[in-house]
């Protein structure tokens, strides 16, 4: 029991310390990435290559002035912000990295823990983090405020229907709600390469950059129309903890979609590599992923907030309800 107790606590610490780490250097890869897409150079001031470009920004978030406005209704102007990044960590909690690894005679596996539900879990947290969107514009009493948050609870309403419908596909194709089970059973063929399931990853890719109102969907943001939207008042470390979330909910966007439809840690159709630990695959999966969804914003213009609701309740839900109809009647017939 306590050498249970001991791992898991080392579990949790080195999961949350990589997490950050990954969450501090996205954000310089970003910049990076985005200097060169619109030819600038991007950080490069504060270390070699601008390397400490994120540590700089930590210590001047703790040190800028905390302001709260005076009209706020402060519980939720407060709550908000960690309503927002806590969600997002714990998704990290259930997401597999690897199989196992063998620790001074004890098997360790590569997760944090193995819940039978996993895949409801990360869904009912994602969509309570979304509500630390919601209530941080509609507590700071500002009207671009109320108004990405009034988008930020509209887009979420439209998007998680379409999501939800994608998971169904693989739900139904993999028989089970575990994160650990749908990988293993992708130890061959990926869910992507399988028949009629390419059409889910390409939704679920659209529609999480939706749930994460990344662009082209940051209707809630959308600085040059409501001048940041829903954390237009915020500062200090509270600003920085949106700013933590949205890139801890990208990263673990990008390791659910590799759980999901790109085999975890497995390489494709069987192949083996023994002399190369398999979470390299895990995490080589997830940096193309967040590299594509740096690439997507430097590459596409936002859309109207028409075009979003249009795209979402017109296109994106008719066809996942037609992916599950789909899914369901090419294997009852053919698997």
């Amino acid at each position: 029991m306590v050498a249970f107790l001991i791992e898991s606590v080392v579990k949790v610490v080195v999961v949350f310390g990589v997490l950050m780490l990954m969450v501090a250097y996205t954000t310089w890869l970003e910049r990076r990435v985005l200097g060169r897409v619109q030819v600038r150079r991007g950080p490069n001031r504060v270390g070699p290559f601008g390397l400490l470009q994120p540590i700089a920004d930590g210590i001047k978030g703790f040190f800028k002035e905390d302001i709260v406005p005076a009209n706020a209704d402060k519980l939720t102007y407060i709550l908000a912000p960690a309503l927002s990044i806590i969600p997002a960590i714990l998704i990290v909690s259930v997401i597999p990295f690897g199989e196992s690894v063998t620790l001074f005679g004890r098997e360790i596996f590569l997760r944090v823990a193995d819940i039978n539900v996993a895949v409801l879990f990360i869904f009912g947290l994602a969509s309570l983090g979304e509500f630390g969107v919601v209530l941080g514009g509609w507590g700071s009493n500002n009207r671009y405020g109320l108004l990405g948050s009034l988008r930020a609870a509209a887009q979420m309403v439209s998007y998680e229907l379409a999501l939800g419908f994608t998971l169904i596909s693989v739900i139904m194709v993999s028989g089970s709600l575990s994160l650990v089970q749908i990988v293993e059973g992708q130890s061959h063929v990926w869910n992507v390469f399988k028949p009629i399931l390419w059409l889910p990853f390409a939704l679920y890719l659209v529609c999480g950059l939706a749930e994460i109102n990344r662009t082209p969907f940051d209707m809630p943001e959308a600085e040059s129309e409501l001048a940041c939207g829903f954390n237009i008042e915020y500062s200090s470390m509270k600003f920085a903890m949106f700013f933590m979330a949205e890139y801890a909910h990208m990263i673990s966007l990008a390791a659910l979609i590799t759980c999901l439809f790109l085999g975890g840690w497995n390489l494709p159709f069987g192949w083996e590599a023994p002399f190369v630990p398999k979470v390299t695959w895990f995490l080589l999966k997830v940096f193309v992923l967040v590299f594509f969804f740096i690439w997507e914003r430097g590459t596409f213009p936002r859309f109207r907030y028409d075009q979003v609701m249009n795209l979402g309740w017109k296109v994106l839900i008719p066809l996942s309800i037609a992916n599950v109809v789909a899914v369901g009647l090419y294997y009852t017939v053919f698997a």
